[in-house]
């Protein structure tokens, strides 16, 4: 059973692999910029969830809760993937356009996550690693719950919600990393007063379909392989796995992890063309064809847990401010 993390003092390996692709292949620098064509995806994605949300006042609990895990959870998921690709400026040159469309992604997702989501993703790319600011990481009050059992395991996935929503409090409590600011706060509001219009012209069963989108997009799904799948180690040394299998195509390319990591400035619908420009840096380290077979692997493998994550040293002495990390991390 582990006990701890795996800790290693060698550099995490995306800035080196990025300085050696770029020197090999200058033509990948062209690969960064903007898809404004994800605003599109965004607007007609909540519409979309609207329109089914609307149609299920008429339907029973058991056709709710199938539509839901069946169709609702694909969207609600990419919706999530295009809060992501915000976080990173990838569809404006605006900041500020950015956040407000990565909050309309939040108005199908019933939770608001956009702005918490923005602030702490870019921590993690910063320290990626980091036990104390790696908000990526669970803490180790998190990861001796979880255990090794394999419903301990099932369990912590299908609640993941719940824990990505308190894991940057262990940001807050090792180096006062602020949680609210008015960006956030306008998300809550704004978030707030759209499930109240939802309920109110739509009704709650329209509310709770929305809801159970959201749950089965980030839990006990095969959606869910993906937060196994990204960092959680299965290859002794290697921090970070791409999913290069066909679910890609419904969440704009989220699987390759190793890529967006490597060149966080480029765009989802480039990422493909990245490893085809360097194959040799790429075919080698351990992938994945398979969430399902990533989640079956971490539920019912007792060696995983939420202890296989490698931790690196912290890059930010004990007590000092963290940096501020940017779009561009």
């Amino acid at each position: 059973m582990n006990r701890d993390f795996i800790y290693s003092d060698t550099p995490v390996s995306h800035t080196l692999r990025r300085r050696d692709i770029a020197a090999r292949h200058p033509e990948v620098r062209a690969l960064n910029g903007r898809n404004i064509g994800s605003a599109a995806w965004i607007v007609g994605m909540v519409a979309v969830q609207w329109l089914v949300a609307a149609q299920m006042p008429a339907a029973d609990g058991w056709l709710l809760v199938a539509v839901a895990f069946l169709f609702g959870a694909f969207i609600n998921h990419a919706l999530y993937v295009m809060i992501h690709e915000c976080t990173h400026s990838l569809v404006f040159a605006s900041n500020t356009l950015n956040r407000m469309f990565a909050i309309l992604c939040d108005f199908a997702l019933v939770l608001p996550s956009a702005m918490g989501f923005r602030k702490f993703h870019l921590h993690h790319h910063r320290y990626l690693g980091q036990y104390d600011m790696d908000p990526d990481i669970v803490s180790h009050r998190e990861a001796k719950l979880i255990g090794n059992a394999s419903w301990r395991k099932a369990a912590w996935i299908a609640l993941l919600p719940v824990s990505q929503a308190l894991r940057p409090m262990k940001l807050k409590a090792t180096h006062g990393v602020a949680l609210w600011d008015a960006w956030t706060v306008g998300n809550l509001l704004a978030v707030i007063a759209v499930n109240v219009a939802i309920w109110q012209f739509l009704g709650a069963a329209a509310l709770g379909y929305l809801a159970l989108s959201t749950l089965f997009a980030l839990g006990l799904h095969p959606l869910g392989g993906r937060w196994i799948q990204e960092h959680h180690v299965t290859q002794e040394g290697q921090d970070t796995y791409s999913y290069y299998g066909p679910l890609n195509k419904v969440c704009f390319n989220m699987g390759y992890h190793n890529e967006h990591h490597d060149f966080p400035g480029v765009p989802w619908n480039r990422l493909p063309r990245l490893r085809e420009i360097a194959p040799e840096s790429y075919e080698n380290l351990k992938s994945y064809d398979s969430w399902v077979g990533v989640l079956r692997h971490f539920i019912f493998t007792p060696s995983m847990s939420g202890y296989s994550r490698i931790v690196h040293p912290s890059t930010v002495p004990a007590g000092a401010a963290p940096a501020a990390a940017t779009q561009e991390e």
